[in-house]
């Protein structure tokens, strides 16, 4: 054997191997959210104390994903992962069973910490497992995983937690991790690089990725809740936050083994990737929020019938990545497939920026469907054509980077949502109070079809009364709409303009990387 090789295995039992746990694992970033209020009435807990249960979660992801590489070379990659999984593992099981929510929290730091690495392993894992001329069909089937998973949480934690019970929401993760484990052990193993890695700890830049991610991730999570920075608590740890992610690319620059190494965003294909994962999924999640949102709140759908106008675009994703992943090995250009992917999403956002409050289940699903489509034309040759050109060396620690951007990007976009929402509602609300006057023709329309549905036995002052609240709801409910459709306008522009950046991203080197040229192009 090739000492510069792993041994060869079998590459689909590989997929297997780290796609079932990273699918569980994203999948636990969305699973929760329904389950909430369940939690809040078992545990006794107040609505702002039992969001700690998603934020904790979140802090501790974010903070390990980024030093999965150095992690990978100081411990071994394998040995990394079955520990990742065993921790993942059991936190669940400490997870369903806590008794109280410091517990329960304490759990889900541990479950972060234990599942944050899986992403970027599993991306590096495959990476080497396939041909570099199929790595457009590995990235599909990790984009099965990581794009299809958080829209199908909802929808199983709502039904777990309606039919059972919301601890079961962690109890099926066991035999999952279970198999994975196995899995692992049977079939994964450490490239001759990774053993000869040496221990190096990069201590501040440790502690200030940490501190810097952490404080970034609790301001993305609570600022809205938190009125943004009128809030001491928002102000103080954006300040932290920015002055600690500072301090840590000054640090990673300068030093000789860095945590996590910054180095590699002077290749241009791979800072222009970046940038275009980061950007795609601020629209993509910022969108996927407002739609089961837009259905709830205004068009009076249930929570699973919301959960379920997404899983129409989903299952489009997963009917388009193993084509694109084909079509890649056959010599397709990534970047031609990447520009119609960006061009398909940016037209679907426009779309939904046509929504109305007489939509019916399909006008809905439909672009979300179209949107689908184009993020599988969107994730699968842009995973692979942004590490054309990195060192199989640091491929962990690419993977690591473009993890993190691409998770930010989405917890950045749900806050962008979250708030623009709230302040064009308030502004087409006041544009829309100037035209309820006696003298608009469309108010005494409107009016005269209200008086007519009341009934005629109830006196004035009731008639009244109950016809200025159907006013008023009205106008919010066209507020909020307009609010709505605002948000996907733009939305469908920020991704538009993505198009152009396809541009900056190179063709492979060849092999003075190390690497040899394959299907991007």
């Amino acid at each position: 054997m090739n000492p510069q090789t792993v041994p060869q295995t079998n590459k689909w039992l590989v997929a297997l191997a780290v796609i079932l746990p990273t699918f569980i694992e994203v999948m636990d970033t969305s699973v929760v959210n329904v389950s909430l209020p369940h939690i809040q009435g078992s545990l006794s807990a107040g609505v702002d104390e039992v969001t700690w249960v998603l934020t904790s979660y979140l802090v501790s992801n974010a903070i390990i994903i980024p030093i999965t590489g150095w992690l990978s070379s100081v411990f071994g990659r394998k040995r990394y992962l079955i520990f990742s999984v065993s921790l993942f593992t059991l936190s669940s099981l400490a997870c369903g069973a806590a008794p109280t929510l410091p517990i329960l929290v304490v759990a889900r730091i541990f479950q972060g910490l234990g599942g944050g690495g899986l992403q970027p392993l599993s991306q590096a894992i495959l990476l080497e497992a396939f041909p570099v001329a199929e790595h457009g069909m590995a990235m599909a089937v990790f984009g099965m995983g990581v794009v299809f998973a958080p829209i199908l949480g909802p929808v199983i934690g709502g039904w777990i937690t309606d039919n059972w019970n919301w601890r079961w929401v962690f109890y099926i993760n066991l035999p999952v991790g279970a198999l994975a484990i196995f899995l692992a052990i049977l079939l994964i193993h450490d490239p001759h690089y990774i053993r000869r890695a040496r221990f190096h700890i990069d201590k501040w830049g440790l502690f200030l990725i940490a501190v810097g991610l952490g404080c970034l991730q609790i301001v993305l999570d609570k600022g809205q809740r938190e009125d943004w920075f009128d809030s001491h608590l928002i102000v103080v740890l954006s300040l932290i936050a920015v002055i600690s992610l500072i301090a840590f690319i000054i640090v990673e620059l300068r030093a000789e083994h860095p945590v996590v190494n910054l180095r590699v965003f002077l290749d241009r294909t791979f800072a222009a990737g970046n940038v275009i994962m980061f950007m795609g999924f601020f629209c993509l999640f910022g969108g996927i929020v407002m739609l089961p949102l837009y259905a709830q709140t205004l068009m009076g759908y249930t929570a699973l019938w919301a959960g379920l106008l997404l899983g129409p675009g989903g299952v489009a994703s997963l009917v388009i990545m193993p084509i694109a992943g084909i079509l890649m090995k056959k010599g397709v250009s990534a970047r031609l497939l990447l520009g119609i992917g960006l061009s398909i999403m940016a037209y679907s956002l426009w779309l939904m920026s046509g929504f109305n409050l007489q939509a019916d289940f399909f006008s809905i699903a439909w672009p979300r469907i179209v949107q689908g489509l184009g993020m599988g034309l969107f994730f699968v040759p842009l995973s692979a054509s942004t590490y054309v050109n990195i060192p199989r060396e640091e491929m962990g620690n690419a993977s690591g980077i473009f993890n993190l951007l691409r998770n930010l990007g989405g917890s950045f976009g749900v806050a962008f949502s979250a708030t623009l929402l709230v302040q064009r509602a308030q502004l087409h609300q006041t544009f829309l109070v100037e035209n309820v006057t006696p003298f608009s023709p469309q108010l005494r329309d409107y009016v005269n079809r209200l008086l007519e549905a009341l009934p005629g036995h109830m006196g004035a002052f009731a008639d009244s009364s109950r016809l200025l609240a159907a006013i008023y709801r009205e106008v919010l409910r066209q507020a909020n709409m307009l609010a709505f459709n605002d948000i996907f306008w733009l939305f469908a522009w920020f991704t538009a303009v993505l198009v152009p950046l396809t541009f900056l991203m190179r063709p492979p080197k060849g092999d003075a990387a190390g690497r040899a040229p394959g299907g991007v192009h």
